[in-house]
């Protein structure tokens, strides 16, 4: 089984992600570092990715993610695959069972946390793109949307739970 922690950038993806990861004792791919380097100086420069610019780092990370299920059996990535498109896109190069754990955040907490943090390439300046690109998981998704105001272990325990169900 593949586990995607997904949504915007300062959501609290790699926090959970690694998380997770540590305790199903299993890889956590970071989806930031699958990103080429004419991606990560548009961002850098504030110019949101287009579709474009998504497909080829969706396709290397979900074979990443695909490499290491069949290497370990389950693995952890934190992606922000805002749009079902995305989604879809991931678990078809994956080629396993995939969920989906979305972090939920207000715009004021995530402006908060992406101001605050320090030598990432994202500015908070591209917060309203993604979150106008950011497509809400529908109930038919295997997808769990988690209150991020809880603190991060409450949460692993909760996307836990739902994954044993």
């Amino acid at each position: 089984m593949a586990i995607i922690v997904m949504g915007v950038s300062g959501s609290g993806k790699s926090t959970l992600g690694t998380l997770i990861a540590e305790a199903l004792h299993c890889p956590f791919l970071e989806g930031d570092a699958f990103h080429d380097d004419s991606a990560v100086a548009r961002m850098r420069s504030g110019i949101p990715l287009t579709d474009e610019d998504r497909w080829p780092w969706l396709d290397r990370l979900g074979a990443a993610i695909g490499a290491s299920v069949a290497a370990e059996g389950i693995a952890v990535a934190a992606c922000s695959a805002l749009r079902r498109s995305y989604r879809a896109r991931l678990v078809e190069a994956i080629g396993a069972p995939t969920r989906f754990l979305l972090p939920d955040n207000d715009r004021q907490e995530l402006a908060r946390r992406l101001t605050s943090r320090q030598g990432h390439y994202m500015p908070p300046t591209l917060l309203e793109s993604q979150l106008a690109t950011l497509e809400r998981p529908e109930p038919q998704e295997a997808a769990l949307i988690l209150d991020a105001s809880a603190p991060p272990e409450r949460l692993r325990d909760d996307a836990l739970a739902w994954l044993r169900a």
